[in-house]
Order: structure tokens, then sequence, then C-alpha cells
């Protein structure tokens, strides 16, 4: 193992001049255990770029994020009054015995944004409180203030008696207005939705005869079922379509009632929040097939016809500066607004106009430049989310501040990365600390230091394996340094297509009017710089028009079905976990209940096996108010969430809290044969180490997963669709170099056995592995939207017309 640490403070380049401040020159961690953190103890140096790497699940967040970031955050909310700390998270202090040198750390991470509906870029950045401040200074007719132009604020009105309780109490008249821009008919979400109740029951039949078609209703389930037509609130045998008008507000509104089915307690609920509850709530991604299709046929979600989607009410919109609108400026693409607002020549309000254009500008400084202020928030990729958090920092006048990155290129086109690697040494040569996690050799490449986590994932993880600068870690025979170099070669021959999928007039976002052919039965990439239009073709043409025909300004004719796999997060609590989402739990108890000749229940941690003392958590929380709360293993179970009694039923010799704490290779291993052989397990368990994803252990929590191991996770559970066509989104995020080769190797299997598989994806070893590449361009937003290229990758490489050719020649070195 090769150390930089000599004692003088850290080793520098030749060119860097900075001195290091007596012996506070570094950020020294020892014996970090956060994890699976095995005793790391390491010197970071300040004021320089550091670049964590390793394999995936080899310990790099654990030590960057869950133990230098985390400790830094906690100490600076320690400085704060007691009263102030109730209002903030709180954070456990790490597991680590000595950590001296902690600046204040920023962490700009890949944390999707949240999806409310009500929530936009310029909501998310300070670009929409300006504008509003603007419009309500500039606009005319002058409507109000600027909670008049915004979409979150209904407009309210009240007037009558209140008391006022001062010296002598008294009543007095008052009346209240607050003028809100929210348009009343979607209450600001831009879109309205609608469930399709001929979906949902057939109303020509009773109660009794059986009128619910929603999959998983049996007519004698009690709480689904026989709830409504033994509640007494109805009558069950008449048909829905002759229920009187309250009969009706009852069975698909009524609010939730207490009533007696056969002697037991249960909750009558209208049908609609019912179904809001028990489907529309639930991760789409993580649903059956059956139940994803119920949804995708009940549920129907328009553009709201009174605001036209722009989520303001009329008055907002007619409030104009000089002919546009706050909806028309939200709508624009920012770097066009950049230029409406520096065209503004308004001495009153120059300072608002200055701080307003400098945000604009460092969206398209960032590379951002192609989105609008009025796009969903939850909308943007984990690498658009993570740059939009970025902006803030941009121009801050802070030095000698730890700025924490989590791979900072994802979702970024090679000839964008440059751009990100310039931002990252300006924050540094401004006098700060930058951490980055990171996976892309151009990135790790411009490091002033490289700490390298390994050997392996998981519990093979966990210790630091070189420490030094770059040319150090390509003569380290660690995993990073023996693959640094790597480079895919181009495919020698390339697959021939069985078909095509046609794509006519597509014009989502910024396609213009785009025709293409998607071959069918191979590999085939779609890249293009960042905005340049990937996803609205591939997603908002191929996904939601597949099998429809073409039509709403794009089509996907006769396609077969369409499986995609993206990278949202996954909605589940701290009891979910891979065994849960993937389904691999069902058979795994139905094992444990067939040998020992009792009930599947038994062995869920969120069922009747679960134990009564922490219920089924394996720990207790306990809320300390503004202090972190204290989360203690639960002293009954010993944290292995179930009874003991159940924990007395084996199955191969292992309980079934020791084979919620195995690997799925370990797993796999375990169910493959032997007396615990069960073939459905042994084939989810196949499918989870094919994406490479070996190493998690099949009882983690569902919360602690990277962004790359979610959607595998998710692309392992769509692995057994019947669908002929895979889309999946940068599959690529969160792989180690070592780790491209295997999912080149996955994506090859899926091909050979029938399926046709398109990748939108930056990574040059995926474009030189494909069949066939589709580039979008040239440039994003509107100087994006058309095909620039349609061919081979070796044409590709040979024509060198698009900015992708070039970047792929010079990764491939022809």
């Amino acid at each position: 193992m090769s150390r930089n640490t000599g004692t003088g403070g850290p080793v520098r380049s030749g060119t860097d001049t900075r001195p290091a401040v007596g012996g506070h020159g570094v950020i020294r961690v020892h014996g970090a255990r956060v994890n699976n953190l095995k005793d790391v103890s390491v010197e970071i140096p300040k004021r320089q770029l550091t670049v964590f790497t390793g394999v995936s699940g080899s310990g790099k967040s654990s030590l960057v994020f869950g133990t230098v970031a985390a400790e830094s955050q906690r100490l600076i909310n320690e400085t704060y009054s007691t009263f102030v700390q109730g209002f903030m998270p709180t954070q456990a202090r790490p597991e680590v015995d000595v950590l001296e040198g902690l600046t204040t750390a920023i962490i700009v991470d890949q944390q999707r944004m949240g999806s409310d509906p009500r929530s936009t870029v310029g909501t998310a950045t300070d670009a929409n409180a300006m504008l509003r401040i603007l419009f309500s200074r500039l606009g005319k007719p002058h409507i109000g203030s600027p909670g008049a132009f915004a979409f979150n604020v209904a407009s309210v009105r009240a007037s009558g008696a209140i008391t006022v309780e001062r010296g002598n109490r008294r009543t007095v008249k008052a009346t209240f207005n607050r003028t809100g821009g929210m348009c009343t008919r979607c209450e600001g979400r831009g879109s309205v939705s609608d469930i399709d109740l001929a979906q949902l029951y057939d109303d020509s039949k009773s109660l009794a005869e059986g009128a619910f078609t929603i999959p998983g209703w049996k007519s004698d389930s009690f709480f689904t079922v026989r709830v409504y037509a033994e509640s007494g609130l109805l009558d069950p045998h008449k048909p829905i379509r002759k229920f009187t008008k309250k009969e009706m507000q009852d069975f698909l509104y009524r609010e939730p009632t207490k009533v007696k089915v056969e002697g037991v307690n249960l909750t009558f609920e209208g049908l609609i929040p019912k179904i809001q509850k028990s489907f529309l709530a639930k991760d789409r991604e993580s649903m059956q097939p059956h139940i994803r299709d119920f949804v995708d046929r009940a549920v129907t979600f328009t553009t709201c016809p009174e605001c036209e989607g722009t989520r303001l009410s009329e008055e907002a919109r007619s409030s104009k500066i000089g002919g546009i609108s706050i909806a028309d400026a939200c709508a624009m693409q920012i770097s066009d607004l950049a230029e409406w607002v520096r065209a503004l020549d308004e001495p009153s309000v120059a300072p608002l106009l200055q701080s307003l254009g400098g945000t604009l500008d460092s969206f398209v400084e960032i590379g951002l430049g192609y989105l609008g202020l009025d796009r969903a928030s939850g909308t943007l990729s984990g690498g658009e989310a993570q740059r939009v958090k970025m902006i803030r920092h941009l121009g801050s006048s802070l030095t000698d501040v730890t700025y924490v990155f989590d791979e900072p290129t994802i979702g970024l086109h090679p000839h964008d990365i440059s751009r990100m690697n310039d931002l990252l040494l300006r924050l540094r040569d401004k006098g700060n600390t930058v951490l980055v996690v990171e996976h892309k050799p151009e990135t790790i490449a411009i490091a002033d230091h490289v700490v390298d986590l390994g050997p392996g994932a998981g519990s093979e993880g966990g210790t630091v394996c070189f420490e030094g600068t770059v040319e150090g870690l390509r003569g380290a025979g660690t995993v990073t340094g023996r693959h640094f170099d790597d480079r895919a070669v181009l495919k020698e021959t390339v697959r021939t297509p069985t078909g095509a999928l046609e794509i006519r007039r597509a014009t989502t976002h910024n396609l213009r009017s785009v025709d293409v052919d998607i071959p069918l039965g191979v590999l085939t990439v779609v890249t293009g710089v960042a905005g340049s239009g990937k996803s609205s073709l591939v997603h908002g043409s191929l996904v939601a028009g597949a099998g429809a025909g073409a039509g709403a300004g794009a089509g996907a004719v006769g396609g077969p079905g369409v499986v995609s796999v993206g990278q949202g997060a996954i909605r589940g609590s701290r009891r979910s976990n891979p065994a849960t989402y993937t389904g691999l739990l069902d058979p795994i108890r139905k094992a444990f209940a067939k040998a020992n000749g009792v009930k599947p229940a038994l062995f869920s941690a969120n069922s009747e096996g679960a134990c009564p003392n922490c219920n089924g958590a394996g720990v207790i929380y306990t809320d300390l108010g503004m202090m972190a709360g204290v989360a203690t293993v639960c002293e009954e179970c010993e944290g292995k969430r179930f009874q003991a009694s159940v924990l007395d039923h084996h199955l191969g010799g292992r309980d079934i809290s020791e084979v919620l704490a195995m690997s799925v290779a370990q797993a796999e291993e375990f169910f493959g044969a032997g007396e615990a052989h069960t073939p459905a397990a042994h084939r989810v368990l196949g499918r989870l180490d094919d994406v490479g994803l070996g190493y998690l252990t099949i009882g983690q929590p569902l919360t602690t997963l990277s962004g790359g191991e979610r959607q595998r996770l998710k692309l392992a559970t769509h692995m057994a669709d019947k669908g002929g066509v895979y889309v999946l989104d940068e599959p690529t995020a969160g792989l180690h170099l070592a780790d491209v080769e295997q999912l080149l190797g996955l994506l090859d299997r899926l091909v050979e056995s029938g399926k046709s598989v398109i990748v939108v994806e930056h990574h040059q070893a995926v474009m030189a592995h494909a069949d066939w590449i589709i580039d979008l361009g040239p440039g994003a937003g509107h100087d994006g939207g058309r095909i620039v290229f349609e061919g081979t990758p070796a044409d590709l490489v040979a024509d060198r017309s698009t900015l992708t050719g070039e970047h792929l020649a010079a990764y491939v070195g022809a």
C-alpha cells in the first residue's frame, strides 16, 4: 500500500505553492467504522481537490458523506441555540475515533429533488422569487405583491368578528385579503388527474354480484369488497348505476368511518381515496405487471384546461413587461431568459436585475441553459439535480469551505465533463477543500490527491488501498489502478437488426418533428450532449407511445412491450429491502413455512412474525427533541426483527434472520442446492447477481442504496418481464471502471436472448460496444432536438462530424 503522507503535512504537486498552515493542513480521520468501513484512517489535504475512488459499495460514500460531511454538519448545527436546533434535522455522531481539522461542509449530492408537483426549477432556486418581485414592480397592469405571481399561493378572502385579548377584551370587525397566483382548477399543479371509474367497477352489477374489477379484490376479502357490501351504508343488492346521489357520494368519497362486519371492527372509506392510498402512493416500478397495467389504464393526467399548464391564474398571466408575462418568462429557455433580463433597462430595480441575471448566467455556465424555470424539479435527472444545487455556490464569496460532490459527472456528455472539471478546479482555487466521489477517469485525472477504497464491495471493502497522486494510482496494483487506462474497442462486426421501431413526427419538449427508425434485435445507444433531446425521444416518444400508434406529436408504431428502467428513487421505508422489493421474500417465506409446517406470515418482520417490542424494526427509536435521536438495538430480538419462536424454525440449518443477513451471492449458493433448494428464489438471486449486485445484503434497507444500485435493482426485477424492448437510462451511473465490462456482458446477454436493448448513455465504452448509434444535437435546448448521426460506432468515429464522434474517436485512439 502506498501512502502519500509526510511529516510536514500532505505531499503537494510541484506547481502548488499554497502553504499548509501549521498542523492544520489536513482533515484527519482516525478509526472510522461507519457502515462497512474497517477502522479507516486517512489524512485529506485541505485546499486541494481530493477524489475518492473504488468499486460500488467499497465505502466511498460512508467515508466522505457518512463520516466527514455528516460530522461537520452536526458540529455546525450544535452552534445554534437549542430552540433553533429543535427545528433542524438531528444527526447522531458518526462512529469514528478522531476527526480533526474539519471545516464547514457544503454537500452537493445526487438526491433527486422532491417530486412535489408544485416544485419547479424556478422554485428550487432563487430565480422564481426574484422574477416575482420583478413583475410585481414593473408588470402592467399592477396586480399586487410578489405573492400574486406565485402559483404556490392561493387567493384568500375573509371577513368577520375577531376577539382581541389585550387590556379590555373586545370584539372588532376585520377583513383579510391575500392575492395569490395559483390556478384554482389545478391548484398550481399544471395538470389535472382523473380516475376512470369504468376501470374500477361494472356499474350494471351490484356489490353482491361482484361489481369490482380491481386486481386482487377478491369477493370474500374482509378489508376490501365485504367492507363495502356489508357496511350497512350501501345497498349491496342494488346495481351501482342506481345508487342515489348520497349513496354515490358515500361509495366514492366518504371519509374513513368505523363499521362492524360480522362482529369485526373495520374502516369504511370512499373508493377514490382508498385507491389513491393503496395503488397510487406506491412506487410504480415495484408493482407487479398486472397491477401496473391497471394503474396505467385507470389514471389519466391531462394538462389543466384553465391555465394551459402554466399553473398560474388568469390575473397573474395578464400582467406583462414588454408583452411578456411571468408564464412566458418561465417557459423560455433559461439562456434566452438571461438575454431578456439583460435587455431590461430599469434603474429602479437595477440590483434585482443584476442578481437575477447572475443566477440565470450560472445556469448557462454550468450547462443547464437548455432548461426552463417551469420544468418540474421531479423530472430532472440525478446529474441535473446536482448541478441545479451547485448554482447557489458558484458565486459564493465563502472560502476555506469543504465542498463535497457525489459523482458530479453523472448525466454529462464527455464534451461537458471538461466544463464540470473547470468548475471543480475554480472552487478549489478560491481556497476551498473539494472532495469528490467519482468513477470517471477524466475527473480522477485532475485530482491533486486520490484515496482509493476497496478492495471489494460490501463486507469485502471498507479499507484504504491507496493514497497518493494520480500517477501513483496508475502504478498501484488496486482494482482502480489496474483498470484506470482501460478503453473499450470498437466491435469488429455488428449484429443485423430484425426489424425497426418507427418514430414519426416526435415533438416532445425540444424535438423538431423527428423521424427515426430504432433497429430491433440489437444494442442501440442513443447519445448526445445533455439537453439535446435523448430522454424526450426515448421516454417521451418511444416508451409513452409504444404500441399506441403515431399521434399527439409522437408515436412508436407497432412496437412490442417496452420495459423502461430509469434512475428514479425507489419509494420505500427503512423496512423495505432488496428481498421485499424484488419479490424474493415470497418464495423464501413459503419455503420456510413448508419446511416447518407453519404459516408464511410468520417469516415477515412486517407481519405476524415481527418482534412485539420493536414491531419488526430491529431498533428502538427515541426522539430527544432538538438533540440527536437515539436508535438502540432492540434488546428482545437483538436486532434480528423477529420473535424468538420464529427463529426456532430453520431451513437448511439457517433461521430467517440469518438468511436475510446473507449477501446476494451467498443466498444464491444457499438456495441453489441441498435442503434449501428453492428454484423461484434462486432465479431472482441469479438476476440480482447478473446486474452486479452480488455484494448487496438481501435484508439491507433500500434507503442505503446509491442511484446506480437502485437502477440495477429495478433492472433485475424487470429482467423477468415479457417485454421485447428494454430501455435503460444511463446504466453506467455509479459503476466502477472494472464493472462496466460486466454491464456490457449483461447487455449482450439480453440481446442474445432475443430482446432489443436501447440505452440512453454517455459512456464511451457503451457507445463503442453498440451495434447502432443515434446521436442527437448538435447542441442543447433549442440548439438540439435533431438527429445528427445514425449508424455504426465505426462510422461515427470515421465521420467525426459530431461532438460525440470526436470524443469517441479520441477514446478508442482512432
